[in-house]
């Protein structure tokens, strides 16, 4: 099958693949971002059954986004082995990636850590706080030490044999980390916006049932926490958008 970008004599320096594992669960406020770096993306919705790309010369950079299933469920979910394949190849071919709540869980595992079922599930607003590594972090830097993201996972993982862990949480050790300049997983949800909380909700509603949560609370915090979480999105996002670029034309010659 077709990989999602057709081979083409223009340059992939600024085209991005999205494995995407959820409706509800897409790029949200990334979207605008990319779209001011005239960065392409393109959605590949596995849970759908849509192919993971093979052909690493069609494309520049891969996001990673959440999704309901677990590292472990390979059984279940298979396509998630073929993204891992993926994820190892741009790693090796240093082509940036950047895993969000189940994709810095799969990006964890491509790097030989081991990912398990945390004490608690984190759904909602939770506070975080940057390491001092966090704090000098290329993306990171000039953010603030504390802030308030919004959460949906019930899987934690250890720190990856040469990552650097950014930031923690109370419930979890490790909240984000990077792996060389290029590689970067995010356990909790820059990238939210208000429609996009509410789909998750509403596609979730059973789990959210199943933890005793309430839905218009969550919708409240998000009205108080949303607001400064938004600025932080579009500087560090910002910043590793960039680097598809530069990394783009470093392999364009």
């Amino acid at each position: 099958m077709a990989d999602p970008f057709p081979l083409s004599n223009e340059s992939t320096g600024r085209r991005v693949v999205v494995l995407q594992h959820a409706a509800s669960e897409n790029l949200g406020a990334i979207e605008n971002i990319l779209g001011r770096e005239a960065i392409e993306f393109r959605y590949v919705r596995t849970f759908e059954g849509q192919p993971v790309p093979r052909d690493l010369n069609t494309f520049s950079a891969v996001i990673v986004m959440g999704g309901p299933m677990g590292v472990y469920e390979t059984d279940k979910y298979p396509f998630l082995v073929s993204e891992m394949d993926l994820m190892e190849k741009c790693l090796k071919s240093r082509k940036p990636v950047l895993g969000v709540c189940l994709g810095s869980q799969l990006l964890a595992a491509c790097l030989g850590a081991a990912v398990r079922k945390g004490r608690k599930k984190e759904i909602g607003w939770f506070p975080v706080t940057l390491t001092p590594e966090g704090q000098h972090d290329r993306l990171w830097k000039e953010q603030p030490q504390k802030f308030t993201p919004f959460h949906w996972h019930g899987d934690v993982f250890d720190l990856p044999s040469g990552a650097v862990s950014l930031a923690s949480s109370e419930l979890t050790a490790v909240q984000a980390f990077n792996y060389g300049d290029l590689a970067y997983g995010l356990l909790f949800h820059l990238e939210v916006t208000r429609p996009h909380i509410e789909k998750m909700l509403s596609e979730f509603a059973e789990e959210v049932q199943q933890q005793n949560l309430s839905a218009p609370e969550i919708l409240r915090d998000t009205d108080s926490f949303l607001p400064p979480l938004q600025a932080i999105v579009s500087n560090v996002i910002g910043r590793w958008a960039k680097s598809i670029c530069l990394s783009g034309r470093a392999h364009d010659g």
